[in-house]
């Protein structure tokens, strides 16, 4: 699908930095890196020419590169700008093996990392490793386990084991196919807003933007003695959602629905992992269960208690996501693959459907690579201090962002077509993530929802039973408080708890929450009810104690 779909205009690339606190042997450096090529063959693969009535494209594996793929840019403050802007415009081509290469810059003054000055003591010494691959053929974690096992060679230590994803069994359904409600799916994703700039201008502009950023990792608040209910992928995915949200409504836009294309990467991440394009797309869809929440979300300040929610409504569709099986691509595009016609006239059929469908691509495409799992040491040159990436950012979608963890910190890049959004758009948008993403880490923590004895029913009833019950409905409660804050965990992690959520509200708000709807009417939830049961004559008491 990808390869119908290329275009001089707008990269398919990927691009990864590795920065490090000191410098590299050249010739080691280059010996490293080919003994990784060989390591991962799979690596080593270029597109067979061929004419255009073939029914495939073929591949082959060369076994050897084709080329020198490291390159040494140099030094100097507009070294690693030029770099990173080759990166955005030139993609390595699919016909050479491998399609990546590796440009290493040399920081001088501190000038080429953003970064806080390594600890070290070598602050005015650095290097950047910067990866472009095609992500025709490979993905930003193949990338990283290349880079991995760079680091591996030129060191000359084994690296320590890399433990495997741990993701609980989850047995809540998702919402909808795609995670989301019926409703949202059945209406059309909003778009980011374009900018300020004349529409004749946009059009005739190419390439893609980027801007990177430096944060610390969301805090995910948990009640006491539980795991957080939500992960940092989960807070990235809100944060996202409210950035357009407040960006549209700063153009004018009316809100709406807002989809999330989230890639979900099952292979093992040892030396074992299969190179290529492994991970599979799931979309997210970000609407609120109560369609009141959307103006609580889009203000200035989004509302503490609509924000968990949507907290936890994200966090039960990415985990029935994650755990599900299956192409995501779905019939139609499966259609599209099937060597029934020629690539030439398939490549025609798959570009038109792509223009029809344009209307209903997702939003935003948000990648997540967690925590680092590799030390990324390079012995004499240091250990990684910061890891940066960015996945492709095509029109009609037209913004990617990618975050990744390394050393407590969250580095977050942001990815945008110029036929969508200037340089200075993007520096907005990037702002309004920060806010969002602050907002994310700074909701309440949930209260843990009860645990009924499994030998007895739910009571009907909540009144204590030491006398602290109050004439106006209330009842003193000396449990533990629930923790405000807690320490976030790894960026990928997966939180237990999936309790109900009450949040932080007013009085008003409680008293009507504490008010429910029953067969005999409106009644205080603390109020002493009879046994509705039919032909019951058991007190409160005894239906309690007895058994379901």
């Amino acid at each position: 699908m990808s390869r119908h779909c290329l275009s001089g205009d707008e990269p398919e690339s990927v691009h990864m930095e590795v920065h490090l606190p000191g410098r590299l042997d050249p010739a080691r450096l280059r010996a490293a890196f080919r003994q990784a090529l060989l390591a991962h063959p799979r690596v080593l693969v270029r597109e067979v020419p061929g004419r255009g009535h073939r029914r495939s494209y073929a591949w082959e594996l060369t076994g050897e590169p084709d080329g020198d793929p490291v390159r040494f840019a140099g030094c100097g403050p507009g070294a690693l700008a030029r770099v990173r802007a080759r990166a955005l415009a030139d993609c390595p081509p699919l016909t050479v093996s491998p399609p990546m290469r590796l440009d290493v810059v040399e920081a001088a003054g501190g000038t080429a990392a953003p970064e806080p000055p390594a600890e070290t003591g070598r602050a005015g010494t650095g290097t950047v490793l910067l990866l472009t691959a095609h992500h025709t053929a490979l993905d930003a974690p193949s990338a990283l386990r290349v880079l991995a096992t760079t680091a591996e060679r030129y060191s000359g230590t084994p690296a320590l084991p890399v433990p495997g994803r741990v993701r609980p069994e989850r047995p809540d359904p998702a919402p909808g196919g795609t995670g989301g409600t019926g409703r949202a799916l059945r209406t059309r994703p909003v778009r980011v807003a374009p900018d300020a700039r004349p529409a004749p201008v946009r059009a005739r502009a190419v390439g893609n933007g980027m801007l990177q950023a430096d944060l610390p990792v969301p805090r995910r608040a948990a009640p006491a003695g539980s795991l957080p209910p939500w992960t940092v992928n989960d807070q990235l995915l809100v944060a996202a959602a409210l950035t357009v949200g407040r960006w549209n409504a700063s153009r004018g836009r009316p809100p709406g629905p807002v989809r999330i294309t989230m890639p979900v990467d099952d292979r093992p991440r040892g030396t074992e992992m299969p190179m290529g394009n492994g991970t599979r797309l799931v979309e997210v869809a970000m609407a609120a269960e109560d369609p009141r929440d959307t103006e609580l979300l889009l203000g200035e300040r989004p509302d503490p208690a609509a924000l968990v929610r949507l907290l936890r409504t994200t966090a039960r569709r990415t985990r029935a996501l994650k755990a599900t099986r299956g192409s995501p691509w779905g019939a139609g595009a499966g259609l599209l693959t099937v060597p029934l016609l020629p690539v030439g006239i398939r490549g025609v059929l798959t570009r038109g459907a792509r223009r029809a469908a344009a209307p209903w691509t997702s939003t935003v495409l948000v990648t997540n690579l967690g925590r680092v799992p590799y030390g990324l040491d390079f012995g004499d040159g240091g250990r990684a201090t910061a890891v940066w990436f960015s996945a492709p950012a095509r029109m009609p979608r037209g913004l990617s962002v990618a975050a990744a963890s390394t050393g407590g910190r969250l580095h977050v890049t942001l990815r945008w077509s110029r036929a969508l959004l200037g340089d200075a758009a993007g520096a907005e948008l990037a702002g309004l993530f920060g806010e969002a993403l602050s907002a994310a880490s700074s909701a309440p923590a949930p209260h843990p929802a009860p645990v009924p004895h499994p030998a007895s029913a739910p009571p009907l009833v909540s009144v204590p039973s030491d006398g602290s019950h109050r004439s106006d409905g209330s009842h003193r409660s000396d449990g533990p408080a629930a923790e405000p804050h807690a320490t976030a965990g790894a960026a990928d992690g997966d939180g237990e708890a999936d309790g109900e959520v009450d949040g932080e509200v007013d009085a008003g708000a409680r008293a009507a929450r504490d008010r429910a709807s029953g067969p005999g009417g409106p009644h205080h939830r603390d109020t002493p009810r009879p046994d509705t049961a039919p032909g019951a004559a058991h007190s409160i008491r005894d239906h309690r104690e007895r058994p379901s």
